[in-house]
């Protein structure tokens, strides 16, 4: 599903990643860990085509992202690679429901179809009574949810998530952990997340764990 080789990447004069080389099978799932400033997220964004390297190679989904541009690259993230993040980015104004169909109507799907599908995402998530609801009034365990079915709607083989339980009490951070597991064995998924947590890595198929630009153990 990932292939990345001697991926490079300064920031001025700072060297962030020095030669990464990772692979992460089809339905595997791998937890990313190490110190902040490792060089984790900016690995994880370069992998979501969020971010260009300065150097190396990356295929993902047995494309070689790094010649995609503008549209192309677009419509392959949108298609392909569903995000979450730490803090859940979902938009204020609108309800989880329209939320969790935006990507879909990037695509340029059906609207009735994208609308039927994000409910039964929500539904499978346990957020049937949340449908309707805009993100100030939902706890942060929710939104974390309307987050993960928002990244589902377009079918996406890889879920890049970054600190996906970073920002949630105990309790909603097993259930995010469990959610993440379930997602992957029931839908066949590939899950790549960087995480801090150790309960989270644990129940990883593999771990990496990086330092200063480096990847130090897998």
């Amino acid at each position: 599903m990932i292939k990345a080789k001697n991926i490079c990447k300064s920031f001025g004069q700072l060297q962030v990643l020095k030669g990464v080389d990772i692979e992460v099978a089809d339905g595997e799932f791998v937890s990313i860990i190490g110190a902040s400033g490792a060089g984790k997220t900016t690995l994880l964004q370069i992998i979501g085509t969020l971010d260009t390297p300065d150097d190396g190679s990356l295929e993902v989904d047995g494309t070689n992202v790094l010649r995609l541009r503008g549209n192309a690259l677009a419509d392959f993230r949108n298609k392909h690679v569903g995000f979450v993040f730490q803090f859940h980015q979902l938009l204020p104004e609108f309800t989880a429901l329209e939320n969790v169909q935006i990507p879909a109507l990037i695509a340029r799907r059906n609207k009735k179809e994208a609308e039927a599908e994000a409910k039964e995402i929500l539904c499978r998530l346990g957020l049937e009574n949340r449908l309707d609801h805009k993100p100030a009034a939902l706890s942060g365990g929710e939104k974390q949810r309307v987050a993960v079915a928002r990244a589902l709607i377009n079918k996406p083989r890889l879920i890049l998530a970054d600190e996906p339980s970073g920002s949630l009490d105990s309790k909603n951070k097993e259930e995010m952990h469990k959610l993440l597991l379930s997602l992957k064995q029931e839908l066949g998924l590939t899950v790549l997340v960087v995480t801090h947590d150790q309960s989270l890595a644990a129940v990883s198929d593999r771990v990496v764990e990086m330092k200063d630009g480096l990847i130090i153990s897998d």
